[in-house]
């Protein structure tokens, strides 16, 4: 697991923002949503059919695109990811929107594609990254992924930052990828990149203990059984590609996603056990030291991630900080009630793409 002084390799070449200039650009994003607030579809109207109808709910974009770029990014040695970039005809000119993901998911998850389709067409850049392992790239790495990996983000903020001579560029990231995009904010402390305009979090895990022991409750069994049986089948397929690394003789006892987490993830990264991955790598150990205007949305009823950490001080004193709460909206969806102008009933999806412009200007 790299370490965290490795985040702030990357000399900014601008003074930080202060906390005046990112309160008066977050007074104007609150402003601007504050006519916007979230109402829910009518027909879905707890956190669970959200959630779910957000799973299966048809879009009208395809879901494969010609013009995405592949390309992969080695953030340690040996370790590679892969992304896939959608560029604006002269990118040079256009700010990038740079997108991770949640437990389980890829670059081809519906609000992920649904990121590149909104933020290409309102002028952005938009590169959408996979998590180790993910994504079908099991033979890029013989280490598997976890909710503190950081450091992996900062390494493609890095490349892009210097070898492409990114200079205005958003770091977002949903559910578990929300997580990481305000541990990378954090850790950056008061040495972040130049030009990482603003960071968005939409249903963020930042404590990842309670999130664990939320997903138990009964009424969440779908999507805990779902989680574990996609990540024992990860392991299964390591297992086949490096055997000497991933022992799956007790494979078939493992439960629950604290239970992987104790024989697997945690044995993978250098952890103590679940409980050390958990305080380890939770972002809100370190939100209080975000010092980049950030975006926070997050749903009371959403079924398996609290909301009560977001009220934490650490959150709540942040200047930097601006957290978008609703008591309705389920877990990465906020499918809205009303069809916006020349948009969809993605309201939350919408709304990173409105910060980020406005962030822009």
């Amino acid at each position: 697991m790299l370490p965290e002084a490795e985040l702030l390799e990357i000399a900014p070449q601008h003074a930080t923002p202060g906390a005046s200039e990112a309160q008066a650009l977050l007074a104007r994003v609150a402003h601007a949503f504050a006519e916007k607030q979230f109402k829910p579809h009518r027909l879905f109207r707890n956190g669970h059919a959200q959630t779910i109808a957000a799973y299966a709910w048809p879009r009208r974009f395809r879901f494969a695109s010609e013009s995405d770029e592949e390309r992969l990014f080695e953030v340690a040695p040996g370790v590679r990811v892969l992304a896939h970039c959608r560029w604006q005809t002269e990118r040079d000119k256009h700010p990038t929107i740079v997108v991770w993901h949640g437990i389980e998911g890829s670059t081809s998850s519906n609000y992920m594609q649904a990121m590149a389709e909104k933020g290409f067409h309102a002028g952005f850049n938009i590169i959408r990254v996979n998590f180790r392992n993910c994504g079908g790239t099991e033979h890029l790495t013989s280490t598997i992924y976890h909710g503190g990996l950081s450091a992996d983000l900062a390494a493609v903020v890095k490349e892009l930052v210097e070898e492409d001579r990114i200079s205005r560029m958003f770091l977002v990231g949903f559910s578990l990828g929300g997580n990481l995009v305000l541990k990378l904010a954090g850790e950056y402390d008061d040495n972040p990149p130049s030009g990482v305009l603003g960071v968005c979090a939409v249903s963020p895990s930042v404590d990842l203990l309670a999130s664990a022991e939320m997903i138990l409750k009964r009424s969440n069994w779908l999507y805990h059984r779902d989680f574990v049986r996609r990540l024992k089948r990860r392991i299964r397929v390591n297992h086949k590609l490096y055997p000497e690394q991933y022992d799956i003789s007790g494979l078939d006892e493992v439960q629950t996603l604290r239970e992987f987490d104790d024989r697997y993830t945690s044995v993978a990264h250098g952890f103590a056990d679940a409980a050390d991955y958990y305080n380890r790598s939770s972002s809100l150990r370190v939100v209080d030291r975000i010092r980049i205007p950030t975006l926070i949305i997050h749903a009371e009823d959403d079924p398996f991630i609290p909301f009560a950490p977001l009220q934490d001080p650490l959150v709540v004193n942040n200047p930097y900080l601006l957290l978008f709460g609703s008591q309705q909206g389920g877990h990465v969806a906020f499918i809205s009630s009303d069809r916006e102008e020349a948009g969809d009933r993605f309201w939350a999806e919408n709304r990173v793409v409105e910060f980020c412009k406005l962030a822009s200007e």
